[in-house]
């Protein structure tokens, strides 16, 4: 059984999918497995999963071979959306982990699944790198929360990189799978679920895992983004711990922001003595 089961989903997407396979495919381990799961595309991805995978032969419905050692399987077929395709991929996975890598993605080199295997920790559940962020003039290195423990507040006004992460396939079993019914956010309430709730906590490791493809849905589609949020918040938490949420986090990351400022922290925490003292005196002399 290969020690990772790396996941591709793509519909009509033909450009990234051949970007992300050949990203894949260009490994130097074999110590994986290739699942892409294709949703009925009606472009030529069919072709290029056929002339990558299967020596120019187009593929139809399915098909699995072995390429340097790597077991690939692809299959074709109408879903009913990307988490669809995703629960479809777990289920054929063998892997011991789980990475998915959706059409547009890559990986950040060669060597990256090598260099992530190597330094997995043997009772780890979920394990992290960095994903890559091209920008108009520079590439941002997004290191999530870089290894210090996740807190609610963290999965409220963010998550974890999906990416750039190894998930055990035994939790899928233990905490079940992705929520078909939600179009973007389905993998933040499974982490929200598993980190927060559950308490499983991820380890991460200072290695560049992905480059993210930032014209997927998620980033040209923040309106839902953030209405799928609420509405699972509005599910999982009570409606007193939701209210002070919904209050207080922009407030308390602006504090954060402030506060990784030596100058800017000693100025607000000047200004906050000040109004301190002011309450103080109104109180002493007006009451």
């Amino acid at each position: 059984m290969s020690k990772l089961s790396i996941i591709t989903i793509n519909y009509n997407n033909v450009i990234g999918l051949q970007k992300t396979m050949q990203s894949v495919l260009a490994q130097r381990s074999d110590d994986f497995e290739y699942i892409v799961v294709d949703g009925g595309s009606t472009d030529t991805s069919c072709q290029v999963i056929g002339d990558l995978v299967f020596s120019g032969k187009r593929l139809e419905i399915s098909g699995q071979t072995k390429l340097r050692g790597v077991n690939v399987v692809c299959v074709s077929e109408k879903d009913s959306g990307i988490y669809n395709a995703m629960n479809k991929g777990i289920r054929m996975a063998k892997g011991e982990y789980i990475q998915f890598l959706n059409s547009g993605d890559i990986l950040a080199a060669n060597n990256v699944t090598e260099k992530m295997l190597d330094s997995l920790p043997s009772d780890c559940n979920i394990f992290y790198g960095n994903m890559l962020k091209p920008l108009v003039k520079r590439i941002y290195r997004d290191r999530g929360f870089a290894g210090r423990t996740p807190t609610m507040l963290d999965f409220y006004t963010g998550t974890l990189n999906h990416s750039s992460t190894y998930i055990k396939r035994s939790l899928f079993d233990t905490y079940g799978l992705y929520d078909e019914n939600l179009k973007i956010v389905s993998d933040w309430k499974w982490y929200l679920q598993v980190i927060v709730l559950q308490g499983v906590m991820p380890v991460y490791k200072d290695i560049d895992v992905t480059i993210f493809d930032m014209n997927g849905i998620s980033t040209v589609n923040p309106c839902l983004d953030k209405a799928e949020r609420k509405q699972i918040l509005s599910e999982m938490l009570p409606a007193n711990v939701l209210v002070d949420y919904e209050h207080w986090a922009s407030t308390i990351e602006h504090i954060k922001r402030i506060n990784q400022y030596g100058l800017t922290r000693k100025v607000f925490w000047l200004v906050e003595r000040i109004l301190f003292k002011i309450d103080k005196w109104r109180i002493k002399y007006y009451r």
